[in-house]
């Protein structure tokens, strides 16, 4: 299923945390985006930072402005797009056998007292019964992102960046409650939606617990990721950059975890499951191994 999104539709799914992390501050000044826009709320924000964190704050205020500014001469113009299918799936040893013949292969844990995999968190395949899981990709149109100079340019990526993920909070919320239907009742403000709040866990890929880029090239071919204009590089990334992708499942107990360093051993096996030379795997995993 294909979602289209206006900015003023995911605009208010924005973390706007990180989009302050990526230009250098602390998280403590992401907090003006909760501020009413008032001049007495915002001088009550600044006069809450010690006097030489002061011009920090004004700093961030500037670029708070320019980004709503941005977002506002942006909307009606441009959109973001998701892409999500709800597939039949279990869990076979550590792959995901998405039915009919699709294997996902899951790394695993090697540390600490759990060793989790993605795997676990569906219905084994020998029970007989089958389960579901979610596969995304989000994106947003290209354009957004200015060429115009050097702040510009920053700045709308930046923007472009936290559309990508907005969308993708947006969209899970709507797989949640309506698609797949399995929290009706949910009803979350984003920042509890930050908070993982939700039952259920929207691991993506590229992150601790899904390291291996390569995997898009799997889930291009369970999705079309050029439905919503993202194209595949030979290693994996895509393009726009401003893109996520990656599974959703309904499990009470999945959350997100770091998959952490795994051996010699694991990434020979994992290489078999992928059907890829070990030299190949070892280039996409080599933040993992020791």
């Amino acid at each position: 299923m294909e979602l289209h999104y206006y900015l003023h539709d995911v605009a208010g799914y924005i973390n706007w945390l990180y989009f302050f992390h990526t230009w250098g501050f602390p998280a403590r000044y992401g907090s003006i985006s909760h501020i009413h826009g008032c001049e007495a709320c915002r001088s009550s924000w600044l006069l809450s930072f010690p006097k030489e964190e002061q011009e920090k704050a004004h700093e961030a205020i500037r670029l708070y402005d320019e980004a709503q500014a941005m977002l506002r001469q942006l909307d009606g113009t441009y959109q973001t797009h998701a892409l999500v299918e709800l597939l039949e799936a279990n869990g076979d040893g550590d792959d995901i056998l998405c039915h009919p013949r699709t294997r996902l292969p899951m790394l695993r844990q090697q540390h600490g007292d759990e060793c989790l995999c993605w795997a676990d968190f569906l219905l084994p395949a020998d029970s007989n019964q089958k389960d579901t899981m979610g596969v995304y990709a989000t994106s947003v149109d290209e354009g957004i992102v200015s060429n115009d100079d050097e702040y510009h340019h920053l700045l709308s990526q930046t923007l472009a960046d936290r559309l990508a993920e907005a969308t993708a909070e947006r969209m899970h919320e709507t797989v949640r409650r309506e698609l797949w239907g399995y929290a009706k009742e949910e009803r979350l403000s984003v920042e509890e939606m930050f908070l993982e709040k939700y039952v259920g866990c929207r691991p993506a890929v590229g992150y601790p617990s899904l390291p291996d880029q390569s995997l898009n090239f799997l889930i291009d071919e369970l999705i079309d990721m050029k439905r919503i204009g993202i194209q595949l590089t030979e290693s994996g990334a895509m393009r726009p950059h401003a893109s996520t992708s990656g599974l959703m499942f309904r499990h009470p107990k999945a959350r997100h975890f770091s998959i952490g360093n795994i051996g010699n051993d694991q990434l020979s096996d994992y290489a078999r499951r992928r059907g890829m030379p070990e030299d190949t795997m070892r280039r996409f995993l080599a933040a993992n191994l020791s």
